[in-house]
């Protein structure tokens, strides 16, 4: 049967495996921030109603401008989109009948939006041996054959980040052959922003960096993302997009939001807190655990995963599957960090699993 391509929307998973939805579900298959929203975006909340009654700006005001000098690049470099997944979509069209690279196993959002757009998409498998990191010297000899490359920094769902050498290597490769570098940084704040590439990218024209503003700040049901890339690009995809394709109430959120750095240092702290507990656990019973940097893990039992998965499911926890994950075909599981309280329950109940077998 297939399972739903995506964590969230836990009903329909239930739906999907005929399972009656518990009255009480736990759900580490989506990874947004679990302290929510910004205090700030709370008590905003009603001046916020105001911008309903009026078209939104064109251009995502004020939230281009704000991430921007957030990042310290000139507007016209910044693209705003109804979240990281209209960016994807976009993106995908501009390779209408090209070939794009991706690397498996990551984010499957690439590989749909680019075959529905018409690109051909070409893959390498990482390697499970090698923990699934990058094999750069195969994307490099890969690169003179493709239009562009998709690289999740840091993966999804593997949480692996590639150190910036990794990377300079394939976007200065990239460069020669002419291929673009489509760098998806949706969970890079939850690491460090002195890690994004946005801060390399006056030098390499060819590479765009994609944000999402879901993750961190907890804010997933209103829709936004964007990008940062060289002007001639940024108006190559402007070009395809809606008038009026960010609303207002987004744009004036993600304005209030890229300001809480001290709640964003509390979320980093806290994912790598809760992060440590998870791989210490797993670990004493036998698990297979990539070394995340994320506020995600992923896992493989010794044990059947599906077994474990359903087992979880009957208790009203839903871990992420990795059925479409390619290369891990199931038998991994992926668990986004929640709160301390949340993470004591998720372990309980996978000690009695584990304890049984």
């Amino acid at each position: 049967m297939r399972l739903p391509e995506h964590g969230a929307n836990c009903a329909r998973l239930y739906e999907s495996l005929n399972i009656p939805v518990p009255e009480k579900i736990l759900d580490f298959s989506e990874n947004c921030n679990p302290a929510g929203p910004p205090v700030v975006v709370k008590e905003a909340w009603a001046d916020l109603l105001s911008t309903i009654t009026s078209y939104p700006d064109p251009d995502g005001q004020p939230f281009r401008a704000v991430a921007a000098k957030f990042h310290q690049v000139e507007e016209r470099c910044v693209l705003v989109g109804n979240g990281a997944a209209e960016l994807l979509s976009l993106l995908g069209e501009c390779y209408r009948g090209e070939k794009v690279l991706l690397i498996d196993p990551t984010f499957s959002e690439y590989r749909a939006t680019l075959e529905a757009s018409g690109a051909e998409v070409v893959s390498i498998q990482a390697k499970e041996e090698d923990d699934f990191r990058l094999p750069v010297a195969q994307i490099v000899d890969a690169l003179p054959k493709v239009a562009a490359v998709y690289l999740c920094t840091p993966n999804n769902p593997t949480g692996i980040l590639p150190t910036l050498d990794e990377l300079l290597t394939i976007v200065q490769a990239a460069e020669r052959s002419r291929t673009e570098v489509v760098l998806d940084e949706a969970f890079i704040d939850f690491v460090d922003e002195s890690r994004s590439f946005i801060h390399h990218l006056e030098k390499y024209p060819h590479v765009i960096v994609v944000r999402s503003m879901t993750k961190m700040y907890a804010i997933p049901g209103i829709r936004l993302g964007y990008l940062v890339t060289h002007p001639e690009i940024v108006s190559m995809v402007k070009s395809r997009t809606p008038h009026w394709h960010v609303n207002g109430v987004a744009a004036e959120i993600g304005a209030l939001c890229l300001n809480e750095r001290s709640y964003c240092e509390s979320a980093i702290l806290h994912a790598q807190t809760e992060r440590a507990k998870m791989v210490e656990f797993l670990r004493a019973y036998d698990c297979q655990v990539i070394d995340s940097v994320a506020n995600y893990l992923i896992f493989a039992p010794k044990q059947d995963a599906r077994v474990l998965y359903r087992y979880l499911l009957a208790r009203g926890i839903v871990l992420r599957h990795s059925e479409n994950f390619r290369g891990m075909d199931g038998r991994w599981l992926r668990v986004g960090m929640k709160s301390a309280e949340q993470m004591n329950s998720l372990r309980e109940a996978m000690a009695n699993w584990f304890e049984e077998q």
